[in-house]
């Protein structure tokens, strides 16, 4: 299947059959988010992973359409930071450091000119950032699963007091921005037969 036609069959599902997704699938869905652009290469989020089906049946009743929650394979819940702080930065650099092989002197300017960036904004437009950050990490995750015929609903409709409770999330440093139902369509999801609507070339494109 090439990508148009993977993303021509996706759709938001409504009801999956609670098949469980292979681990090497979901693996390589996983990694795609890993791969996600993010600015500075910071990657201001977390990505948490519910796979039991008691979490799941726990995380039922903080979301206003539970349908996806109890049917799916796995469920994908992306949490983004409030804040970036020194020492979040200082464990990045020693991450590239370690990585590539460089010392950690030759990466004093760039060091500098992120901490002047991130020091200049105040918490709430790092939260901001970090937020829009999340929705690549969740688009990436979509195409991919969509490549490997895997079936998806992005989902903004939950309480996050509820989730973050339950998931034993810090509401100080972090919230959770979006979630990601993941698995295979049921047959008595109705709406895989609707044709996708979407607007005509003339009115999404401009070329200049």
């Amino acid at each position: 299947m090439n990508y148009l036609e993977a993303l021509s069959r996706r759709y938001s599902v409504k009801k999956f059959n609670k098949e469980i997704i292979p681990q090497e699938t979901l693996h390589n869905i996983l990694e795609s988010g890993k791969l996600s652009a993010s600015s500075l290469g910071l990657q201001p989020y977390k990505i948490l992973i519910v796979e039991s089906e008691e979490m799941k049946q726990k995380l039922i009743p903080a979301f206003y359409n539970p349908s996806q929650i109890s049917t799916c394979s796995h469920l994908i819940v992306i949490v983004s930071k409030k804040t970036i702080d020194e020492n979040y930065i200082r464990g990045y650099f020693n991450h590239i450091s370690e990585v590539r092989d460089i010392p950690l002197e030759q990466l004093d300017l760039f060091k500098k000119s992120i901490n002047q960036h991130i020091t200049q904004k105040k918490n709430e437009e790092v939260f901001n950032w970090a937020e829009k950050q999340s929705y690549i990490v969740l688009a990436n995750l979509m195409y991919a699963a969509a490549i490997e015929n895997i079936d998806t609903c992005p989902m903004e409709g939950f309480r996050e007091d509820l989730i973050e409770n339950i998931l034993g999330l810090n509401p100080d440093i972090e919230k959770v921005t979006v979630t990601l139902a993941m698995g295979y369509r049921s047959e008595e999801d109705l709406f895989q037969h609707m044709k996708k609507v979407r607007k005509p070339n003339e009115k999404l494109f401009k070329f200049i």
